[in-house]
């Protein structure tokens, strides 16, 4: 009996703290690092390693404490679409891809960002494309994939 409660226990510990999607982590960061919300103001920034937060099961990192409080006010309006994976290869292939996290855009209030290396600059490849359409698109495969 006390395993069956331990087992119960254990699997609600693992519940409470997963994340809801998959966030691109690369470096232990959600967006390599960078301060999500700098990207709202026109420049992303690296974020500080004394400015960060756990969201989600996810840190982050934020430029300074005015970031940092801004984000905690309204997480949602930050988080990059598709967990921070390039959007365009979520939309034409349904692959988490990384990305260069300065490659990006805004559309619609929301974070967008593309892969880009070499002659690779997906953000390019978005804009000569329908961005509307794959942005729909991105969408219903990211809900098969983001786990």
């Amino acid at each position: 009996m006390n395993k069956i409660f331990f087992f119960f226990f254990l699997a609600m510990g693992v519940y409470g703290y997963s994340q809801s999607m998959d966030y691109n982590t690369k470096n232990g960061y959600a967006v390599n690092g960078y301060d999500v919300v700098s990207y709202f103001d026109g420049m992303p920034l690296e974020g500080k390693k004394e400015f960060t937060t756990t969201y989600d099961g996810t840190k982050f990192r934020f430029y300074n404490q005015e970031n940092l409080n801004r984000f905690k006010e309204s997480p949602s309006a930050y988080l990059p679409k598709y967990g921070g994976y390039c959007a365009y290869a979520v939309a034409v292939n349904g692959k988490k891809v990384n990305v260069d996290p300065e490659t990006y855009e805004i559309r619609e209030g929301k974070l967008y960002l593309f892969y880009n290396k070499g002659k690779n600059n997906t953000l390019e490849f978005w804009l000569n494309s329908s961005p509307k359409d794959l942005v729909s698109k991105a969408d219903k495969k990211w809900d098969e994939i983001k786990n």
